[in-house]
């Protein structure tokens, strides 16, 4: 499985996210692929997936379908348990 997050950098939840991923490889040793929605990768996956809010969480199977997915921070990053659920067979 494979988890991807795409952000911005320059924005006001940008140290939320940078305190989340830090938090997250402490927790579980591993990270997430990072995106900026500018680069080409990036935006590549916000027009398959309609990302339209960002943060954006992408959680895909070994197939590449998308099963779950997290947008913005309402009110917060989802939990890194539930995000380390699809790393597991990574």
């Amino acid at each position: 499985m494979r988890v991807a997050i795409i952000w911005r950098e320059e924005t006001d939840y940008a140290r939320d996210v940078i305190d989340w991923l830090r938090e997250f490889e402490h927790r579980t040793g591993r990270q997430p692929e990072s995106f900026s929605p500018d680069s080409p990768e990036g935006e590549s996956l916000c027009r398959a997936y309609d990302v339209m809010e960002y943060p954006a969480i992408l959680a895909f199977g070994d197939d590449g379908k998308l099963l779950q997915e997290w947008h913005g921070m309402n009110p917060s990053l989802p939990r890194i348990d539930d995000v380390n659920y699809y790393m597991l067979n990574q």
